[in-house]
Order: structure tokens, then C-alpha cells, then sequence
């Protein structure tokens, strides 16, 4: 017994045996499905013009690639030297004006301590010493006692393997809010003074970001971040018992920041700049009415005097 031929296909006999399930083992493929695959077979080699045409193309093809890449990389070699000169530009501002920032810092603090001299010589005693005890309360005086440091730095970015590039996904970068959290954790513990890197808080201090820098009273602070306070001698416990502290252990176990507390004993805190404070004003009361004319009326209160402090945190 014979499988049926297509017409036109050639002879192949395919004899069936009596076990069926022998000859399925045997001869598992379909003649019909050998012959189609015989004709394609025959039928999908590319010969003559058409072999010569896929060449061509193929080979246009990557001559443009390589000219386009060619000028890609050229016109990137020569933007780099006027990208690294404006680079450079930029850097060199910067540093003049933190130098800037800083003679005048310290001409302030120079200013700042002689008026303080002719201010205590022209108090009492007791005035003075009243006086010296509100500025250190408020930060705009230098302090000095025992207190703790917290230390703070992101972790190593990593880098690609291939390029060296670093990856600006750092989930282990110290972030703006985590300083905020530690100031409040450390003011919650008892401390009496705090500074960040130099920085002194006050009661307008502000701790911010802006971009990748981040800012204590509108002054760029660079890591590792060491955030100083003057407190009790319980203080170290409780912080280190606090949720920003429990928080930041689990990022530098998870992530690879670098967290660290230590207690200090006389540990000195600058004071803080003059700060710049807004006050609110009452509105003056409108002048009497002229149908109001012939009525006598006490006079009302208009406020003058009073100032509330428009300053906040």
C-alpha cells in the first residue's frame, strides 16, 4: 500500500506497514509536508541579479552607517573642547564667589565680635551676661560643651562596567530631607545648639535642596554631611533611639550610606549670621466718616506699636 502522489511531484514510495503506530515512529514527516519542504528549499535560494542586487544594498548600506558615525564622532570631538572650556569657566565663578562669600563671612564675624566688645563694655555686668545667654538661646551667639556629631556621606556610586559612566540613581545618596530629619530628631533629644557643617540653626534656618546641592540657609553644604549638637549627656541614647535614626541605619545597611554617631566632649558651635527678619505691620484705620459728624466715639485702638514677627520656620 502506497501514499498518493501529487501530480507532478516525484516518486517517493512510502510503503505502510501493518503496525501503524511502527511506521509513525519510522516515517514521523507527511509526504505532502517533505515535498513542500523540498520545494521551498529549491525555490529560497537568491542566485544571478538578485544575489548581486542583496550585496549591493547590504554594502551601501553600511557605508552610510560608518559615514554618518564618522561625522557624529567628529562633530562631538570638536564640540568637547568648548563644552570643557565653558565647564571650566563656569567652575572658576564659582569658587571666586565662595571666596567672596567667605572674606566676607569672616569680615562679619570681625565686625560682629567688636560690636559685641563695645556693646558689653558700654552694659552692666549682669546686662551683658543676660544678653550673652539670650544670643546663645537664639544661635546668634558662639557656644561650647558637650554634645553629640553625626555623620553622614552617600554611598559609592556605582559605575558601569562598560563605559566607567556612574549611575545617577544612588539610592544611597544623603538627601535633604534626611538632615531635616536629624536636626528635628536631635532638637527632640534635648539638644540646645546644632550646626551643619559650620552652619548654625536657628529658628529661621532653612535646609533645602536645589538640584544636587543641598542648602542650610541658602549656603551650599558638601558631604560627608557632620551634623553637630550641644545637649545633655542622655542626648547620644535618645537620638540613636529616635525613627530618623532607625531610618537612616536601614538605608546604609540596605543602600551603603555611611551613618555614624559618636558623642564629643567640648564640642564648639559658631554663631549664626544676623538674620534677616520680615515684620508685619497693622493697617492703619480709616479716617472718620462724614455722616458720622456731631457723634462723639471714643477712640479706638489703632495698634500702632505692635509688631508680630512675620519670621518662621
Amino acid at each position: 500500500m502506497t501514499a498518493p502522489r501529487s501530480p507532478g511531484a516525484p516518486a517517493r514510495d512510502r510503503t505502510f506497514a501493518p503496525d501503524f503506530l511502527t511506521e509513525l515512529f519510522r516515517n514521523p514527516l507527511d509526504p505532502g509536508y517533505a515535498d513542500a519542504a523540498a520545494r521551498r528549499r529549491s525555490g529560497a535560494a537568491v542566485t544571478g541579479w538578485r544575489r548581486d542586487a542583496l550585496r549591493t544594498v547590504t554594502v551601501v548600506t553600511l557605508l552610510a552607517l560608518g559615514f554618518l558615525l564618522a561625522i557624529a564622532y567628529r562633530q562631538t570631538m570638536e564640540d568637547e573642547p568648548n563644552r570643557a572650556q565653558a565647564r571650566a569657566g563656569l567652575v572658576a565663578q564659582i569658587k571666586q564667589r565662595e571666596a567672596e562669600t567667605d572674606q566676607l563671612t569672616h569680615q562679619a564675624d570681625r565686625l560682629r565680635a567688636e560690636v559685641a566688645k563695645q556693646r558689653d563694655a558700654a552694659l552692666t555686668g549682669s546686662d551683658a551676661a543676660r544678653l550673652r545667654d539670650l544670643e546663645a538661646a537664639t544661635g546668634l551667639g558662639r557656644v561650647r560643651g558637650d554634645g553629640v556629631v553625626v555623620r553622614v556621606a552617600d554611598a559609592p556610586a556605582k559605575a558601569d562596567a562598560v563605559t566607567g559612566a556612574r549611575s545617577g540613581d544612588n539610592l544611597g545618596r544623603v538627601l535633604d530631607s534626611d538632615l531635616q530629619n536629624i536636626a528635628n530628631a536631635l532638637w527632640s533629644s534635648g539638644a540646645e545648639a546644632i550646626s551643619i557643617n559650620g552652619q548654625r540653626l536657628t529658628a529661621t534656618s532653612t535646609i533645602r535642596a536645589a538640584g544636587e546641592a543641598i542648602l542650610v540657609d541658602f549656603r551650599p553644604v558638601t558631604g560627608p554631611y557632620e551634623v553637630s549638637a550641644i545637649g545633655p549627656g542622655g542626648m547620644e541614647k535618645a537620638f540613636r533611639a529616635s525613627a530618623a535614626a532607625r531610618l537612616l541605619t536601614s538605608v546604609a545597611s540596605e543602600h551603603g550610606m555611611s551613618f555614624g554617631v559618636r558623642g564629643v566632649d567640648d564640642l564648639t558651635l559658631p554663631a549664626a549670621a544676623a538674620p534677616q527678619l520680615n515684620y508685619a505691620k497693622p493697617v492703619p484705620q480709616p479716617s472718620g466718616s462724614p455722616s458720622g459728624a456731631g457723634r462723639s466715639s471714643s477712640p479706638q485702638p489703632s495698634g500702632a506699636g505692635r509688631q508680630s514677627s512675620g519670621g518662621g520656620r
